[in-house]
This record gives structure tokens, C-alpha cells and sequence, in this order.
């Protein structure tokens, strides 16, 4: 994701931040039915340990004359064990908006089922079979998560804005990261309107009634934070066939050259972490420009936009490359724990730079890593907290510079702790044992460390779940063929490890040392045929430290 409205250096490192935030609070039910977050945060979202929804299909009939949707969800779960209950999410009318539930059947029987604190709670039948369909019928007006609004031309649309757990103001599900699923839309439109979502299209029928059906189906497993509908007049147009995976812009009528041209470089981009990372899980990319909430929202093959990233300038490259880094990291390999989304948006920040990187040279990296750097420092100055921060608790609050822009300086740093070759070995290993499932910081740090040979614990320790970043105060002098330096590290709550590269610059040539800090004050004799120009701490750009 992205945030529109924050004054941005750069398009790549903009932290998203929500219109509004909001606390949802969710009841605990017995330990015995629920499995608990992991100790080390404090994510609190109960978990089943003994239900699995494995497919939704969401038939949703939209309208000119309201915004009331009326919606029927069937939900395939699979029961891993006998299970009295188990509950899906769904916000309750109050007022003008959420939902009422009209009906809720077993297969082909009417359900028990108790619909109380934005809970659907459902008990099944007793039998033998371990997987059950239930079908929810509802509607309402959400506040919420599909946005019924009109673009900035005027027009009426419908746009899904779930991240990260808005998807329960308009579709009955498991809404959070850890339990993922297949998904089909089915979508009744007036048929004036064009429609894209989540998946490939499989249906476009016309009904009575000037009434349009569209069917789509994704049958990679996703999570309900990267689900999505767009529906208005669009434009549309193929960009090309990246690995047999269709790449199509959806952008309004209106600019439609504009965003044909900007959203153009989706193809070289898919190909790159196709290339670099894995196989891409979904049957298409669209690009849409939409009504949202986020700067960019990476729904899953299907992502969102803001209405003015189309200006026909191509100023959204590193936007568009940080939404589609996220199809691997967040959509694909999702983080299991909202207090570890740096797994999605430090990864998403980071091989955005990638790719960059990989177009425009070195010089571009260190750029965007500069103001990264800049924007770290300022953030901690008056938010001294780790990337994982176990004290979070709303999901909207784990979006900030730490979980962004420093989980990406982390895999930089890492990146050049391994060595390119063995990161990206590492990179690959990652993405393929954790394709279309969940994983938390643990799981990478160990992958990372089987491929390396590494134990990694410390640096993980000290940059992940440690707060802050070196600060370092040092001097240099030179005396008979020697440089002898002296550097302190001065912030005063942990003492950091790391290796250093020093530049020493005499005729116009470089020379680099490497060495490794681990103590409060370090000196180091670096051997040199004459007295320096001068002397630089990391003239590379590989670690994260500001200047006492």
C-alpha cells in the first residue's frame, strides 16, 4: 500500500496511513475451541484451531437507485476435528449502515446460528463429513470496505477497500490474514457498468432487467485483506502477457491514454520478480485506477490505484513496483500475525528499490535509500519502538516508517550481510516454501539461515525486534603509514553488532576496510600509503546508523 495524501520524497518509501482509524474489539471464546496469537505479539484476533474455510463465493447484486447491497456468501469449511461452533466476521446494521443476515443454511438445510457482536456464529450439524458449505444471506449498506462513491469524473462506482480488516462491512468471512481461501465473485450490475475483481473472468452474461452478470474466480488461496471488486466505466486495455499471466490497465474512460501509458511498465515489473523471486500465484494483474483509501492497495491480481496516479506523466514506476512486490510478499507469503506485516511492507519497500535497482543503476538505490534513512531517523525521534512491536494491538497502528522503510533497510542490510548471491538463494527459498500460505519473522530468519549457514539469531534480535539504530560519534587520525579510527557507539539502550565498511579517499582512489563493531568504543590501525583526503563510514550505503 500507499498513502496518497503524505508529502512524499519518494513514491516508493510513502507510508500508507488510514483516513481514519478505527479499534475493533474482539471477544475471546474458549481456549479449547480457539487458538491464541503466539506470546511474542499481540495480535489479538482469536484464531480456530479446527476450522478451515478453504472457498467463498460471493454473489453481491449492486444498484443505481440505493447503495443497500444485496449479497449471498457460501462458505466451504473444512472441520479439522469436531467442532461445536465456529464464526465469521460481519458488521451488524446500526443506524443506517452494516448488515442484516436474513438467512444462513447448512447445504441444504436451515443453520443454528447466532449473529451477535458483528459475529456470525454457526453450529454445525452433527455428521461424519469433514466439509460443510453454509450459505449466508444478507444485506445492507457498508460503511466500510467496498466504497460506493462517484470517481473523479462524476461517475458511479463500487470499489473493494478492505486492508486490512474492513472486508467484514460487506462479505461474510474469516477476516483476517492467517486463514485463506479461494475466491469467486459473482457480481449483478446494471449492465452499463464494467466489472473487474479478484481473479479471471469466467461469466459475463446479460440478463433481464438490463442486468448484467459477471463471474470471476481466483483459485489461489487469498486472504480477505487483497480481495477486491471494481465496478464503473472503464477503460480497458491488455499491456501484454508477462509468463502466460494476462497484464491489463482499467483506468477511467476519461484519461484513458494516460493510464494505458502510466501503468505500462506493470509488464517489466512482473517480469522482474518473476525472474528474481518465484512464480506469480494469480490468474491475472490488473491495474485500476480507483476510488481508495491507499495510495496503492495490492489486492491480490487485481490492484487499486489512486484516481490521480494517472497523469500520463509514468511518475508512479515505484509505486507501481512496490504493489506488485507485494503479489509475492503479503498476498502470497502473508504474515501470519499483524504485528509482523514488515514481512509484507518492508519486503514490498525493499524490492521496490530492487527494482529500481536492477533499471536504473546503484545510483538509483542509494537515492532511495537515502531519504528512507532520513525518514527512519525522524520517525524514531519522536516513536522510539521495534519494527515488531508487541504493544500494537489495532491493525490500522502497525502501518508506520519502522514496518516500512526500516524492513527494508533490514533485508538491505542483510542482503549485505549474505552477499547477493546467497540473499537472493535465500529469497527464493523463502517465497517457495511459504507460496500461498502464512509465515511470521521466525519462519524467514530460519530459512534464511539454512540457506546461509548462518545463525542469524543476533542480527534479527538487534534490528527486528530491538528498537533504534546506531548512533555513532568518531574521529580519525593519521600518523606513520596508518589511519587510526575511533568509533563510539553513543545511543544509550543497546549496544549493536555490525559490520562497518570505511572508506579512506586519497588521489581520487577509494580504499575500503571492513570491520566489525560490537562494543560501547572501538579503535581501529588501518594500514595506507599516505595521509588521506578523507575518511567515510559505510561510502556504500549498507547500514543503517546516523551520526552522533
Amino acid at each position: 500500500m500507499d498513502n496518497q495524501n503524505k508529502p512524499q520524497k519518494s513514491i516508493v518509501t510513502a507510508v500508507k496511513k488510514s483516513a481514519s482509524t478505527k479499534n475493533f474489539a474482539l471477544a475471546f471464546f474458549l481456549l479449547t475451541l480457539w487458538l491464541c496469537p503466539k506470546s511474542y505479539g499481540q495480535d489479538t484476533y482469536v484464531r480456530h484451531a479446527s476450522a478451515d474455510v478453504s472457498a467463498y463465493v460471493f454473489h453481491l447484486a449492486l444498484n443505481d437507485s440505493t447503495n443497500q447491497i444485496q449479497g449471498k456468501a457460501q462458505v466451504t469449511v473444512d472441520f479439522l476435528a469436531p467442532t461445536p461452533s465456529f464464526a465469521l466476521d460481519l458488521i451488524a446494521k446500526t443506524g443506517q449502515y452494516g448488515m442484516e443476515v436474513t438467512k444462513v443454511m447448512e447445504d441444504s438445510l436451515p443453520a443454528s446460528y447466532e449473529y451477535r457482536n458483528n459475529k456470525i456464529t454457526v453450529r454445525p450439524r452433527a455428521g461424519n463429513s469433514s466439509r460443510r458449505t453454509f450459505t449466508i444471506s444478507y444485506r445492507g449498506i457498508p460503511a466500510r470496505g467496498l466504497v460506493i462513491d462517484t470517481t473523479k469524473f462524476g461517475q458511479r462506482s463500487f470499489f473493494g477497500d478492505n486492508w486490512p480488516n474492513l472486508a467484514r462491512h460487506w462479505l461474510p468471512s474469516v477476516d483476517h490474514p492467517y486463514d485463506k481461501a479461494s475466491i469467486t465473485f459473482e457480481i449483478e450490475a446494471p449492465d452499463h457498468y464494467d466489472v473487474v475483481a479478484t481473479g479471471e473472468k469466467i461469466e459475463e452474461s446479460y440478463l433481464n432487467n438490463h442486468t448484467k452478470l459477471t463471474i470471476y474466480h481466483e483459485p489461489a488461496p487469498v486472504a480477505m485483506k487483497v480481495v477486491t471488486i471494481g465496478v464503473t466505466k472503464f477503460a480497458s486495455r491488455l499491456l501484454g502477457e508477462v509468463h502466460d499471466i494476462p497484464v491489463t490497465a482499467w483506468v477511467y474512460p476519461e484519461n484513458r491514454w494516460e493510464g494505458f501509458s502510466d501503468y505500462g511498465v506493470a509488464t517489466r515489473a512482473l517480469n522482474y520478480f518473476i525472474e528474481n523471486v518465484g512464480p506469480y500465484s494469480y490468474a491475472k494483474l490488473a491495474n485500476m485506477q480507483a476510488k481508495t483509501q491507499w495510495g496503492g492497495l495490492e489486492n491480490a491480481g487485481t490492484i487499486a490505484y489512486f484516481e490521480n496516479s494517472v497523469t500520463g506523466r509514468n511518475t508512479v514506476e515505484g509505486l507501481i513496483a512496490h504493489e506488485i512486490a507485494h503479489q509475492w510478499f503479503g498476498n502470497s507469503a502473508t504474515e501470519n500475525d499483524w504485528n509482523h506485516v514488515w514481512l509484507s511492507e518492508g519486503f514490498a519497500t525493499y524490492f521496490a528499490i530492487l527494482y529500481l535497482e536492477s533499471v536504473y543503476g546503484d545510483a538509483k538505490r542509494k537515492e532511495e535509500l537515502l531519504l528512507d534513512k532520513e525518514q527512519i531517523f525522524a520517525y524514531y525521534a519522536k516513536n522510539p519502538s521495534p519494527i515488531v512491536d508487541p504493544s500494537i494491538t489495532d491493525p490500522l497502528k502497525v502501518l508506520s516508517t519502522n514496518t516500512y522503510q526500516k524492513g527494508g533497510w533490514v533485508l538491505h542490510m542483510l542482503r549485505h550481510t549474505l552477499g547477493d548471491e546467497t540473499f537472493w538463494k535465500g529469497i527464493k527459498a523463502y517465497y517457495a516454501q511459504y507460496q500461498n500460505g502464512n509465515a511470521m519473522t521466525h519462519d524467514f530468519q530460519k530459512v534464511m539461515e539454512q540457506v546461509s549457514g548462518k545463525d542469524l539469531s543476533l542480527f534479527f534480535k538487534q534490528w527486528i525486534f530491538t528498537k533504534g539504530h546506531p548512533v555513532l560519534a568518531w574521529d580519525w587520525k593519521y600518523e606513520k603509514g596508518k589511519v587510526t579510527i575511533t568509533i563510539q557507539q553513543e545511543q544509550p539502550h543497546h549496544i549493536f553488532t555490525f559490520p562497518l565498511e570505511i572508506g579512506i579517499f586519497a588521489k581520487g582512489k577509494m580504499q575500503l576496510h571492513k570491520v566489525v563493531i560490537n562494543k560501547a568504543q572501538s579503535t581501529f590501525d588501518l594500514p595506507v600509503e599516505e595521509r588521506p583526503e578523507a575518511v567515510v563510514l559505510d561510502p556504500n550505503l549498507w547500514l543503517l546508523f546516523q551520526e552522533g
